[in-house]
């Protein structure tokens, strides 16, 4: 990978900086004039006090029964908070740390900064008079490091420490918080900040000759945090610049080449693509902690919006997803060990809210412990939060061909999260339904926020009970007899209209009445793909959904959910409108230095965070890294993605690209498959397969095709390809 791209100075915002991190660390670098900013970020950063413990009153009979009376006053007292002393907060929240201010001299003027994707090294250009100097940034990949060298010129820059609590000092006074201790010795220079009940954070650098060090560590207590950062930061220092730009250039270098290649005509998708999978590896990485809602990059001047917490009813599972197609598993795991590690909190959930011993429950918003951030009684009882997780553990599994993950992992957490269903079900006759069910954040958490066979939970209900008929079969066990049963009698959506005019509905009675950023009515289209878009009948009421869905347009839409858009687009063909809202993402929903927006930047397309429309907006970016990764998935599955376990290939490809291509991108199986397409026509389709087994390939061509193999070569005739493999194999395919 020897891709670079350049930010031009000034870089006036912290959003709108360079991103370099390590999954623990992060470092956003921007500025202006002679004034080099870093801000600076751990992910594991957080006051844990607060938050909503699952008990018996918020049991699903309780809820249910509140919702049928319409009592509101006694569904917002089950879901009030726990009591708190003075000076204690109502839930957790992750923390800013704060940054530093490089002034680099009279006379100097920052004016480009170049990031080398292949090598993970940021180089920012100042100028003085004439002169043109380089400054050289580079995160360690292992410790919560990053190394800066300056140019002998500029060697006697000065760096001011800036501490979060310059800005948030009022608020976390409030919290209990004392203030930071701030120091400048021979071996260390910055700040330390205590925390009332969790371990210290200290924030510090050295400089040695050109180079700087800056290093944030954790310790019990602020003298063991200091202590931490006095050995990174000489760790650092005795490697030196090079010694650590080396590591992480092979470190870059090993990511770059699992990742596959693309090749498209439209520079603001490769764009997007290249930096969204570099940042993917910074934000995602398998050492690092699991990634939130913005990770290790938390601006300095407030608390975090939504406490940078775990969103699981899309906003995890959109930050993860580039992983699956990027061919980079392993970066899944740890957000799969931390959900795991919950497990006995999850079964207490599911005790609690339903009786049963062998579910698992997870909340829409919880902390790093799986604390429930309270409050909103729609997010704590959408199970399908939990189901999502399962259905991503499980496509974990196909996509990996792990079997030992599945039996071992996957499998019982997947069991789990369908027990909980299973329990919320009833019979009607000889159908199911769900009783009680909601749309993810559609309505709010009114009292109407909720209804019967709800669209979204029925797809997740859907998927999962294919999924674990799969995987049971896998596993050679025997299926509960309930899922196959789901599978014959649970609407696969709700609808609503007249006889031969249905489309699908948020739940039963209630069609999509506004504009609303939670697509989730037609999450059966995808991620949940539970819709046969070959049935007449299916193809009529999708046809009609979209239609009423184009019809209520994107105006109160927000950032993340419009790479969303275009993946439902690719995934019925709509290739134009895919690429399109991809360009719409990028022009209204990041700043000017590609920081990832959760409000519209500019008025005219969304009212989303807009207090008004003519002139420019008033308020602070709200950087999430979910729709940045959601952009990469959605480029992903323009070129290549799954329906019904077959693989299409640029079905969001406009016509128009004369050519495009892709390399080595990962599908279920576990095949490895690239392809290219010239002037409309696909001309080859190379298959490598890890695992064995059958490949599925909606045909790419309106006639036969050819098959070549070590064996030899054959002719294939249909609409669907299904071609077995052995392990290790490759295989070609090009018209006949």
């Amino acid at each position: 990978m020897s891709t670079t791209h350049t930010w031009e100075f000034p870089l006036p915002r912290t959003h709108t900086g360079v991103l370099l991190g390590n999954g623990t660390l992060g470092a956003i670098v921007w500025g202006a004039d002679s004034q080099l900013r870093i801000t600076l970020g751990r992910a594991d950063l957080w006051d844990h006090r607060g938050g909503l413990p699952w008990n018996e009153r918020m049991s699903y009979r309780a809820i249910r029964d509140c919702l049928e009376r319409g009592d509101e006053a006694g569904l917002r007292e089950r879901f009030e908070r726990t009591p708190h002393a003075e000076g204690e907060p109502d839930q957790p929240t992750g923390l800013p740390v704060g940054r530093v201010e490089i002034d680099l001299g009279p006379g100097v003027t920052l004016h480009t900064a170049t990031l080398d994707l292949g090598a993970g090294e940021l180089v920012v250009v100042a100028t003085k008079g004439s002169e043109r100097h380089e400054i050289r940034l580079t995160t360690d990949m292992k410790q919560p490091v990053l190394l800066l060298r300056l140019p002998a010129a500029l060697a006697e820059a000065t760096v001011q420490p800036v501490p979060a609590w310059e800005f948030v000092g009022e608020e976390l006074t409030r919290r209990s918080f004392q203030p930071p201790e701030r120091f400048a010795t021979a071996e260390l220079s910055g700040w330390v900040q205590p925390l009332p009940a969790d371990p210290a954070v200290c924030a510090g650098w050295r400089q040695q000759g050109t180079e700087l060090a800056f290093t944030v560590t954790r310790g019990a207590d602020a003298g063991q945090a200091r202590a931490n950062a006095v050995q990174e930061v000489a760790a650092a220092l005795e490697r030196g610049y090079a010694g650590v730009a080396d590591a992480g250039r092979r470190w870059w270098e090993a990511y770059w080449q699992s990742v596959p290649r693309i090749e498209v005509p439209n520079p603001t998708l490769s764009f997007l693509y290249e930096y969204g999978m570099f940042k993917f590896g910074a934000f995602t990485n398998p050492e690092g902690v699991p990634a939130t809602l913005q990770g290790a990059w938390v601006e300095e001047y407030r608390l975090p919006p939504w406490s940078n917490d775990y969103h699981f009813n899309i906003n995890v599972q959109m930050c993860y997803q580039p992983a699956y197609h990027g061919n980079r598993l392993e970066n899944l795991r740890p957000i799969f060990d931390l959900v795991l590690s919950w497990d006995e909190l999850l079964r207490h959930n599911a005790r609690v809210f339903l009786g049963i011993e062998d579910g698992v429950m997870l909340p829409h918003a919880v902390d790093d412990r799986g604390t429930c951030m309270g409050g909103f009684w729609t997010g704590a009882i959408d199970h399908g939060c939990t189901a999502w997780m399962a259905l991503m553990m499980y496509r974990y599994a196909r996509y990996a061909a792990d079997r030992d993950f599945l039996r071992e992992k996957a499998y019982p957490f997947m069991c789990g999260a369908m027990r909980v269903y299973e329990e919320m079900l009833e019979w009607e006759g000889d159908r199911l339904v769900l009783p009680v069910g909601v749309s993810p954040e559609y309505r709010g958490a009114q009292m109407d926020a909720w209804g019967r066979n709800a669209s979204f939970q029925l797809a997740c209900i859907h998927a999962l009970a294919e999924a674990l008929q799969q995987a049971a079969a896998e596993l050679e066990l025997r299926p509960r007899p309930i899922w196959g049963q789901i599978s014959r009698a649970l609407p696969r959506a709700a609808l609503i209209g007249a006889s031969g005019q249905e489309q699908i509905a948020l739940w039963e009675g209630t069609p999509l009445e506004e504009s609303h950023r939670h697509h989730s009515h037609l999450a059966g289209i995808t991620p949940f793909d539970v819709f046969d878009q070959d049935d007449p009948t299916w193809r009529g009421i999708l046809e009609r959904s979209l239609w009423h869905w184009i019809y209520k347009g994107p105006g109160l839409w927000s950032g993340w959910c419009v790479p969303w858009a275009a993946m439902i687009h690719s995934h019925v063909g709509n290739a134009e409108a895919a690429e399109f809202y991809l360009e719409v993402f990028d022009r209204f929903f990041t700043t000017e230095g590609h920081g990832t927006l959760h409000d519209c930047l500019y008025s005219g397309f969304s009212l989303m965070g807009m207090s008004g429309i003519q002139g420019p907006p008033h308020r602070p970016d709200i950087m999430q890294m979910d729709g940045g990764m959601g952009a990469v998935t959605a480029v992903q599955e323009m070129l290549l993605h799954t329906r019904r376990g077959v693989n299409y290939l640029f079905a969001g490809a406009p016509a128009r690209w004369k050519q495009v291509a892709f390399d080595g991108m990962r599908t279920e199986g576990a095949f490895l498959v690239s392809a290219r397409r010239e002037r409309g026509v696909v001309t080859e389709v190379t298959v490598r397969s890890e695992a064995g087994g059958t490949f599925r390939l909606r045909n790419p061509w309106s006639g036969p095709t050819r098959l070549r193999r070590a064996g030899g070569e054959e002719t294939l005739s249909g609409d669907i390809l299904a071609i077995p493999a052995a392990a290790g194999e490759t295989f070609t395919l090009v018209a006949a």
